[in-house]
């Protein structure tokens, strides 16, 4: 394993109700302005706090919008994308492409404790409770030699 970075990419289709401070998601790309190198999609960059995003919570940021109540979303100037957003009216469904971060090879030190992400305690309890059975073995039997 090399260590390398790889992605699944996942779809979802969501539906949001526009609230008072509207969908509750900004974004970025666009064809005038590529946020991934190559790639003129259009991407979520923030999620508003108590936005009607954030309180459905499967729009993460990074995630790709690929269309907008099933209007393709390629080859469009930002401002395009927003007035599109902007007239999707009340009731929106975002066709969305998510990226699921995947570890491909080795993943170093987890932190503290034990690094095979077992905690010591898990370890240390059994342990001790079969020395403690152990013990009480040893002493009971001792007296009747």
């Amino acid at each position: 394993m090399n260590g390398r970075v790889v992605y699944l990419v996942a779809e979802e289709e969501i539906n949001l109700t526009r609230g008072p401070s509207g969908l509750g998601f900004n974004i970025v790309g666009g064809t005038d302005q590529q946020y991934v190198s190559n790639d003129s999609g259009i991407y979520v960059s923030r999620i508003k706090e108590n936005g009607a995003a954030a309180l459905d919570g499967r729009l993460q940021e990074g995630d790709k919008i690929l269309s907008v109540n099933g209007q393709d979303l390629k080859n469009l100037l930002h401002q395009d994308a927003v007035d599109l957003f902007r007239n999707a009216g009340c009731a929106v469904s975002l066709r969305v492409q998510h990226r699921l971060q995947v570890q491909n090879g080795p993943i170093g030190h987890r932190g503290e404790g034990d690094p095979s992400g077992i905690p010591i305690f898990m370890v240390l309890v059994p342990v001790f409770a079969l020395t403690m059975v152990a013990a009480w073995v040893f002493m009971r039997y001792r007296q009747q030699l």
